[in-house]
Formats: structure tokens, C-alpha cells, sequence
């Protein structure tokens, strides 16, 4: 940690040995996911700056190279995880993660793309076209339908990554970036668009209750809109609205057919 550090100060410092060394030592205690860039820490979450700083000082030290997985060719700085076989995890062409990123046992990659830095919880699905962008963390036990965005971070290091927690359903073509944190067990509806400054409101009480940034566990979230007072007029912005709750009753597979009964929400 202290040479990572180190050369972050000192440019210098990038072109020795042992600094190099360490840099690669931390890009693969990521890839065999023994430490994170953001952990759960009793019921907050921890951002190892010191892991971000490793990969974004990773890059400039390594060179392109021609990759080849005939019939595919990458020209490329970072190479491809290998022996998914040994790892337990079901990739199907072509699907694509970086060395850097952690997948846990049970995992399935139909074809999508998972940076570097990313952690994929137990017996999660990754379905096609979904992307999952650097240091992203990902529960145990997600689905990212078809064509998710998961965005990415790295700079500024402090800054938190997107956060999806164990048991989330995330429907077809939803965006979640900027540090958003997804709460256990929520379902978002097709084509939820989550940043940082999206109004996220609790319309299910007297009164509307709203959030930024955090989508409370168990909430079932579909797409809305809000009006917004410009020079021009008052227009129509996107926002996303929690119009329920996941049923305690029912187990994870079933309650998302009943979330669509009950709340008549695409997914």
C-alpha cells in the first residue's frame, strides 16, 4: 500500500522495479478477488483509494500487444481473464472480462463485457450486451438484463463506485452510474436511468419522500418524469419512482413475477 502511494506522489518512483512489482501484485489480488476497490463495512461501504490508484497507474505501464482468440484479434494494454473452467464461472462467446476483474463461482457472462477493477458476486447473471464498468461491485445473486449499463469509475479515486447489492433484478436497458447504490433486493424496471443527481421518489405514502443517489432495498423502481421550471417553460425531466416493495413472503425468483402482477412493471 505505502509504494502505492508513494509513486502516486512521485512519478518518479513509477519506473522502479519493486514499485512495478507492487502495482501488478495489487491487478492481481483484484483478479483472484482476494481485495476490492469498495467493500461493505457493517452497513456502510469502504473505497480503497489506494486499489484505484494501482489500476490507473497499471495502465501507463503496460504496453500494447496483439491479442489473438482466433477467429477474434484485440490490440489492446490490459489482457483477458483466462481459466474460467478452473474459476466456476460459464462464459459464453463472446463475452469478454479484463484481467483485473473478479468473478466469483457461478457466474454467467452470456455475451457482455466486465472492466477491470469490477467484483461479480456468487451466481450472478451478466446477460447480453450488459456492461459492467471498472470497479464496479455487483451482489451475489444479481440479474443485469439484456443491454444494462452498469457505468464505471476511476478517477477521482475517492469517488464511490456504482454499488449493486446481493439479490437485485435490473431490468433490460436500465443505466445505473455515478456512485449510485442499489440497495438489497430492489428491482428496477426496463429502462431506469440512475446518475447521481436523479430524483428517486417514494410515491407509494401521502407524500412523496425522495432520494438521490441510493434506491432503498426491496423497492420495486419504474421510469417517470417530473416537471422542471426552466427560462423557456416548464418541461418534463426523467426521474425514477418507487411505486412498491418487494413481498418479505415470497422467495427472490417468485417475487419478481409478482412484482410485474402486482405493479404491472416491465422487465
Amino acid at each position: 500500500m505505502n509504494s502505492i502511494e508513494e509513486a502516486w506522489l512521485d512519478q518518479d518512483l513509477r519506473r522502479n522495479k519493486d514499485v512495478t512489482e507492487a502495482i501488478s501484485g495489487v491487478i492481481e489480488l483484484l483478479d483472484k478477488g482476494k481485495i476490492r476497490v469498495a467493500e461493505p463495512v457493517g452497513d456502510t461501504w469502504k473505497v480503497n483509494e489506494w486499489v484505484k490508484k494501482a489500476v490507473l497507474l497499471y495502465f501507463p505501464m503496460m504496453k500494447m500487444q496483439t491479442i489473438e482468440l482466433a477467429p477474434f484479434e484485440y490490440y489492446d494494454k490490459i489482457p483477458l481473464k483466462k481459466n474460467f473452467q478452473d474459476q466456476g464461472v460459464r462464459v459464453v462467446p463472446p463475452a469478454t472480462a479484463r484481467y483485473g476483474a473478479f468473478l466469483s463461482p457461478g457466474v454467467v457472462l452470456m455475451p457482455s463485457y466486465v472492466n477491470i477493477g469490477a467484483w461479480v458476486g456468487a451466481n450472478t447473471m451478466v446477460d447480453t450486451w450488459a456492461t459492467v464498468g471498472s470497479c464496479a461491485q455487483i451482489g451475489e445473486g444479481v440479474h443485469l438484463s439484456g443491454g444494462v449499463g452498469i457505468g464505471g469509475v476511476l478517477e477521482p479515486v475517492q469517488a464511490s463506485p456504482v454499488i449493486i447489492e446481493d439479490g437485485c433484478f435490473i431490468g433490460s436497458r436500465c443505466i445505473v452510474v455515478e456512485g449510485v447504490h442499489v440497495g438489497r433486493e430492489a428491482v428496477l424496471g426496463a429502462n431506469v436511468v440512475l446518475t447521481a443527481s436523479t430524483k428517486i421518489i417514494d410515491v407509494t405514502g401521502s407524500f412523496p419522500i425522495e432520494y438521490k443517489g441510493v434506491v432503498p432495498p426491496r423497492s420495486v423502481v419504474i421510469p417517470g418524469t417530473v416537471t422542471k421550471e426552466f427560462p423557456a417553460g416548464n418541461y418534463q425531466v426523467p426521474c425514477a419512482l418507487i411505486i412498491g416493495q418487494r413481498k418479505a413472503s415470497t422467495d427472490l425468483k417468485t417475487s419478481l413475477n409478482q412484482a410485474l402482477r402486482d405493479f404491472d412493471v416491465a422487465i
